[in-house]
């Protein structure tokens, strides 16, 4: 497919996992993208170039809003403009409420939830310029659910980047802007390596529908379908990508 020939895409955690499959999957559709990550992005460049896209990696730590401006700046000069964000980037915490110390609440809030604040404010200049600007937040399930009654960090901030999108797909409703959330179930990630052929895997396979776990580029392929002009009036929405996890 072509849908997004001419457009120049920022991704968030990028290197691995949902954001190396979205920074592929949007330069196969025409896409220049910007792959960055705290880790290195590189071996993605390196994917995208082979195949015939233009990328370029940029180190980006998603809590510095410093940063963010920056790596806004350089992707405007490297590529004329921007057209879609998608913010990826996060991590998640497994403790109980009991345990969970201030401190990794606190790391859990900057980097899944904060994060999307900052970026959503260091692009918003270039999207409205752009004129065909989509903002994709990737949030997941547990934004919308009490999954296993852990993780309340990740919880709070996958809540938040729900609404926060709704409310910024009010702002920007007649700025050119679409600002969506896609909500992923339970997907085969580097992540998932500390858990596999555990109980725990078992578990949240029993407790999807379809009885496995996603993939990255099914994720991904939601995230092309947002940013393309086959969804010119979708903005607001939550897309769930979840094996029919939230139909239980």
């Amino acid at each position: 497919m072509d849908r997004l020939t001419g457009r120049v895409a920022l991704v968030t955690g990028a290197a691995g996992g949902i954001g190396r499959a979205t920074s592929i999957r949007l330069a196969a559709e025409g896409a220049a993208v910007v792959v960055t990550d705290i880790a290195d992005g590189q071996a993605v460049v390196d994917e995208i170039s082979a195949n015939g896209g233009r990328a370029l990696f940029l180190t980006l730590d998603v809590t510095d809003d410093e940063a963010w401006r920056v790596a806004v700046e350089r992707t405007v000069a490297e590529f004329g403009g921007l057209d879609i964000l998608v913010n990826n980037a996060g991590v998640g915490d497994v403790s109980p409420i009991e345990q969970t110390t201030r401190a990794e609440y606190d790391r859990t809030i900057a980097i899944t939830q904060t994060s999307v604040l900052l970026g959503m404010q260091a692009a918003a200049v270039a999207l409205k310029a752009s004129g065909r600007g989509s903002v994709i937040n990737i949030s997941s399930i547990f934004g919308s659910s009490g999954g296993f009654g852990s993780s309340p960090a990740y919880h709070a901030a996958k809540g938040a980047v729900r609404t926060m999108t709704k409310s910024v797909a009010l702002a920007w409703a007649l700025e050119g802007v679409r600002v969506n959330s896609i909500h992923p179930g339970f997907v085969d990630t580097p992540i998932m390596d500390e858990v596999r052929g555990t109980e725990f895997e078992d578990l949240m396979m029993d407790l999807t529908p379809m009885r496995r776990l996603g993939r990255p580029d099914e994720v991904a392929a939601g995230v092309a379908y947002l940013a393309s002009d086959d969804a010119t009036f979708v903005t607001g929405s939550e897309l769930y990508i979840d094996g029919g996890y939230m139909a239980r």
